[in-house]
């Protein structure tokens, strides 16, 4: 049988406070149902993965040797505001470059990814329906992003 201790140290570690300055925020709007606020928060936290791979960690294996997929490396923030405050967070966040993916009205009513980003080019940035967004960069800066929204109860 493997040394416990041994099989742990020779596994890859992130830097000491790696993602300690970055931050993990999702935004939603106040008014969505319980339903739609769970699936959108699932739709924009898979983009985040892709755009800045870093963030996601080693897979995880129970006692019994089943393997389970990665996740992310920090938390994610969840903040819930109304329209408004949103759309001000989409302008800031575009303006500030952060890595951002956005979930608009229009894509409750497609049925698939094509659909959805056609949904999403065929209006502009400033007309979108946005009913959440998450973002990721430095935490002073997500912080400046979500500014006026609160956590999510």
């Amino acid at each position: 049988m493997e040394n416990t201790d041994a099989a742990k140290a020779s596994e890859p570690t992130p830097a000491k406070g790696k993602h300690s300055d970055t931050k993990i925020a999702v935004l939603l709007r106040d008014d969505l149902a319980v339903w739609q606020r769970l699936n959108v928060t699932a739709f924009l936290v898979s983009g985040l993965g892709s755009r800045v791979p870093e963030l996601i960690g080693e897979p995880y294996e129970d006692a019994d040797g089943t393997a389970y997929l990665p996740m992310f490396r920090q938390p994610v923030m969840v903040f819930e505001a109304d329209k408004e405050t949103l759309t001000k967070a989409h302008t800031r966040a575009v303006s500030r470059a952060a890595d951002l993916a956005v979930f608009t009205s229009d894509l409750f009513a497609t049925g698939n990814d094509r659909d959805n980003r056609a949904a999403v080019r065929a209006v502009g940035r400033d007309s979108l329906d946005l009913v959440g967004l998450a973002v990721h960069g430095p935490k002073n800066g997500v912080d400046k992003i979500v500014k006026g929204a609160r956590m999510h109860r």
